[in-house]
Formats: C-alpha cells, sequence, structure tokens
C-alpha cells in the first residue's frame, strides 16, 4: 500500500512539474524573411554565388573546347605534341576543379562571406528569442520551421511576432 501511495506521489509530482513548465515557438523562416538586412544579404550572397558560378562556367568551357580541338586535330600531331596537350587539358581541368572547390568547397569562398553576413544577424535574432525567453518565463522555446516532429501546435504559443518587436521590426 505505501508502494502504491508514493508511484501515485510521485506520477502526480512528475505530472505537476511537467505543466510548470512553459514552452513557447518561432518560426525562424518568418522572422527572418521580415528583416531586411537578412533579405539583403541573401542577395548579396546570391550575386556573388552567380558571378563565381559563371567564372568557373567559362574555365570549364575553356577545357571543354581544348579537348574537342584535341580530339579533332589529335590525327596529326607527333607523340610529344599529344601528350603536351593532354598535359594543358588536365592541368586545365585542375584548374576547374581547384576553382569550384575554392569557391563552393565546404571551407570555400561562399562559407566565409556566408558566415560573415549571416552570423551578426543570427546572433541578433537568438539575443531577441533569448530576451523574449526571459522576459516571459520560457523554459524552452523550439523553432517550429526546423522541427519535423511538430505536427500541430496552438497559435497562442507563437512568439515570433514578438521576437520581430524585439528585433525593432514590428508586426
Amino acid at each position: 500500500m505505501k508502494k502504491l501511495i508514493f508511484t501515485l506521489a510521485f506520477v502526480a509530482m512528475t505530472i505537476a512539474g511537467a505543466y510548470a513548465q512553459k514552452f513557447a515557438l518561432v518560426d525562424m523562416d518568418y522572422i527572418l524573411r521580415n528583416v531586411p538586412s537578412y533579405e539583403m544579404a541573401n542577395e548579396q550572397l546570391n550575386q556573388v554565388s552567380q558571378r563565381w558560378e559563371r567564372e568557373v562556367t567559362e574555365l570549364s568551357k575553356e577545357a571543354e573546347t581544348m579537348y574537342k580541338n584535341y580530339q579533332s586535330e589529335m590525327v596529326f600531331l607527333t607523340d610529344d605534341q599529344k601528350k603536351a596537350r593532354e598535359e594543358e587539358i588536365v592541368a586545365k581541368e585542375k584548374e576547374v576543379t581547384d576553382l569550384r572547390y575554392k569557391y563552393f568547397g565546404p571551407e570555400g569562398e561562399l562559407f566565409k562571406k556566408r558566415q560573415s553576413l549571416m552570423k551578426p544577424i543570427q546572433e541578433d535574432v537568438y539575443n531577441a528569442v533569448k530576451a523574449v525567453s526571459e522576459e516571459k518565463g520560457y523554459q524552452v522555446i523550439f523553432d517550429r520551421a526546423s522541427s519535423q516532429s511538430i505536427v500541430f501546435a496552438s497559435p497562442k504559443i507563437d512568439v515570433s511576432n514578438d521576437v520581430l518587436a524585439k528585433l525593432g521590426y514590428s508586426k
């Protein structure tokens, strides 16, 4: 009997503790779409990315043209000339690969540019979320945009507009 009473008391305290927690949601996509500096940074990244992609594409076309010319002239070339042309083509293809990696690799220029443009914005948003959490007493704030497991959540607990207001962008 004591075990049963103890177990029921423990379950009641656990349930009461869970209900005492305050949760909220934010929609980071919605917040970032409403921050003008984020949109400007995205546009800047797109322009830089397109410019670098054109540069890589042009270099790749040069390598392709060199290869096509080599194939059409191959019958007229000596073995030494063939070897020299093949080395030129391989060097050009390596140049394309190196340039692509330099711009778009995991630690490439695009990654560094994205970090330099987005990190201050993300820090501002994080600080605003943290401030809203502290002001309203939330223990946890979930991002509904990145959580696949949230099927439904009441709009009453969405504090995205509060975060935007804290950032200075009232909705």
